[in-house]
């Protein structure tokens, strides 16, 4: 799947609210932590992972003409004057690095969805369509990626749609509530959708021997769940939250699981549910405040008694999920 050094991992959910930011930014910087050099790419035009990383003048001087932030990349593409801007990735710290998002990224949906039907006769709509994913194998050839995370806005839309399709894997964080049971019959049709008719596409191309295109499936990690309240009983879930905290693995199973396993889009495993994490409540400010992940704010950061050996504590809830990709072959 292309010439690049790393794996592609999107954080993605149709729902908002569910904390794949947050979720995102901590696996990020836990793998920077062991040595392995991460890229995060913000393709959310709400830019939380960028506000969560760098400071405001620095977002500022990445929108401007010179900038580096995800649309500027791609801007050419966008406007089709040229091609993607080779421009580096920012480094946040040692081994990790972030292209920053931007709020007119969103301009760029509508030239994805205009360009869709005309990819596999059109190579400047084909072009179009592999824009982030050619910027990928770029930036994380510059830094030395060995994983690549990308940020992505809750919904099914043409730009969720090219950078998935970009992506070696996906992985789902849920709140274990109606709305993302819901939600996961919507992901797992859509999914169906556009692995169909991007294949239409690539079988195009490939009788051409067109290089440099991404397969458009990427395999299914599996799931978290966030954002629930904590409780010292077996399923460390307040009663109200277990309600339909027992309903996620049947709706992820029925709704993704199943239909991704009939177009080999599955990381085979027994169980999809790969951890959970819990509400942290009041310590995420501080995270944010700080740009650094929640383990390791401490005093210097505001946090006192309690607060500060919760922070410390808080990155093993990450330990299963970090095993897991870690694992990725």
């Amino acid at each position: 799947m292309g010439d690049y050094i790393g794996k592609s991992i999107a954080i993605f959910n149709n729902k908002g609210g569910v904390g794949k930011t947050t979720y995102l930014y901590h696996i990020a910087n836990l793998i920077a932590d062991k040595g392995k050099t991460v890229l995060m790419i913000d393709c959310d035009s709400q830019c939380n992972l960028t506000s969560y990383s760098i400071k405001e003048n620095e977002i500022e001087k990445s929108w401007s003409e010179s900038g580096n932030s995800i649309y500027k990349v791609i801007e050419p593409i966008a406007e089709g004057t040229g091609d993607y801007r080779k421009r580096k990735p920012k480094k946040i710290r040692n081994y990790l690095y972030l292209v920053p998002g931007d709020i007119n990224l969103s301009k760029f949906e509508d030239r994805l969805g205009e360009t869709w039907s005309s990819a596999s006769t059109q190579m400047l709509s084909l072009r179009t369509q592999i824009a982030i994913y050619r910027y990928m194998l770029f930036a994380a050839k510059q830094v030395r990626a060995d994983y690549i995370f990308f940020d992505l806005g809750p919904n099914l839309g043409a730009l969720n749609r090219a950078v998935l399709g970009g992506c070696d894997y996906f992985l789902t964080p849920l709140s274990p509530d109606l709305f993302s049971i819901k939600g996961t019959e919507n992901l797992g049709k859509k999914f169906e959708i556009w692995s169909n008719e991007w294949e239409l596409i690539l079988n195009k191309w490939n009788e051409q021997k067109t290089k440099d295109l991404p397969e458009g499936k990427p395999k299914f990690i599996g799931y978290v769940t966030q954002q629930h309240n904590i409780r010292s009983n077996k399923t460390g879930m307040t009663q109200g939250w277990q309600i339909f905290g027992d309903q996620v693995d049947t709706a992820v199973d029925k709704n993704i699981v199943n239909r991704l396993n009939v177009l080999n889009q599955l990381v085979k495993r027994l169980n999809y549910k790969l951890g959970s994490i819990p509400n942290l409540h009041s310590l995420i400010p501080y995270s944010l405040n700080a740009r650094k992940p929640v383990y390791k704010c401490g005093s210097t950061d505001g946090l006192r008694g309690a607060h500060i050996s919760s922070a410390k504590e808080s990155a093993n809830h990450y330990d299963d999920i970090l095993d897991v990709i870690l694992k990725l072959s």
